[in-house]
């Protein structure tokens, strides 16, 4: 198999060629179609979040089962699966028995703990794995498994009908189809003066778009911060009502800077999306069967992930970008 490997944080991935991995007990081994690029790898490949090293970054995983080991029972060979953030779970931790196994003490992270999606082989765990509606392509399913499913948890824990997204990249793309389908409303909030990400939103179906630095001209319901940008933080209070809720849906954000409590006052409140349940997954795949959700995607073959990357951190990736082997 090959693989693009991270070696040290802030050096490009390399390509390097290993063994085919035997898979055991109920993992799968599966050969990649595709894999999206997310800003969470951007995070593993900068050093903003810290992991054992070297690691195949990549949890977006779309790909079919080759071989699996012996209670690996829910996929049969063929099968094409999709492989998400969530890799591993104790099972014995209070947030485990408790149904928030996203909290899990011991998790184990496709692409971060374990080896990834940059590669034209992986092993997952096929209890975690997920089946994709059949309607999608390939390309088109890997920003569900992560953009999509990391914006599905903080769109249901935002609540509200008029919804203020900041950072319009591949989540808030996915999620605001997904709201207007639904009846809500919705304002995109891009970088200032990104005429082009604001008409790329507008034609989604945003009731209103403007730069991030720009008041909505309602009163949000809610807000869901998708840029890793703390600043937006007290920004996004103080676009909501009474009562209104600001969502942190990114793995990591810069320093949140001191706002007056006023913003916070009247039952305004702040809280952030760690990353997703099984059951969070199930819920959404389901819920794809149904909804008109397209994703905009540009692919780069897998030995240009670094190309890829650079896009994602300069701002220059509309939709989702996506490695195919």
């Amino acid at each position: 198999m090959r693989a693009m490997q991270l070696d040290r944080a802030n050096e490009p991935l390399r390509l390097v060629e290993r063994p085919l991995p035997q898979p055991r007990r109920f993992d799968l081994l599966i050969e990649v179609a595709a894999c999206g690029v997310c800003r969470t790898d951007l995070h593993v490949v900068d050093g903003d979040i810290h992991g054992a090293l070297p690691i195949v970054p990549g949890h977006e995983i779309v790909g079919h089962v080759v071989a699996r080991g012996s209670d690996a029972a829910d996929f049969a060979i063929g099968d094409r699966v999709g492989v998400p953030w969530l890799g591993w779970t104790c099972g014995e931790c209070d947030y485990c028995r408790s149904g928030r196994e996203n909290l899990c003490d011991k998790p184990l992270f496709t692409g971060f703990s374990r080896d990834g999606g940059y590669a034209t082989h992986v092993i997952a765990d096929s209890r975690y794995c997920l089946r994709i509606p059949e309607r999608f392509s390939d390309v088109e399913a890997t920003p569900f498994l992560c953009a999509g499913l990391i914006g599905y948890r903080a769109y249901k824990l935002a609540g509200g009908q008029r919804l203020g997204f900041y950072g319009f990249g591949a989540a808030a793309h996915l999620l605001t189809q997904l709201a207007v389908w639904q009846g809500r409303e919705v304002f995109a909030f891009t970088r200032p003066r990104d005429l082009a990400g604001q008409a790329f939103a507008q034609s989604l179906g945003c009731s209103w778009a403007g730069g991030s630095d720009e008041r909505p001209p309602e009163r949000l319901d809610a807000a869901i911060i998708f840029a890793p940008v703390g600043s937006l933080v007290p920004i996004a209070l103080q676009a909501v009502r009474k009562g209104g809720r600001v969502v942190c849906a990114g793995i990591h954000m810069s320093d949140i800077p001191s706002f007056p409590y006023a913003d916070l006052w009247e039952e305004r409140s702040i809280l952030s999306v760690a990353n997703l349940t099984r059951e969070d997954g199930r819920e959404f795949m389901a819920l794809l069967a149904d909804a008109p959700l397209h994703a905009q995607t540009t692919v780069y073959p897998l030995s240009e992930a670094n190309s890829a990357l650079d896009a994602l951190r300069q701002g220059q990736i509309e939709g989702a970008a996506v490695l195919v082997p």
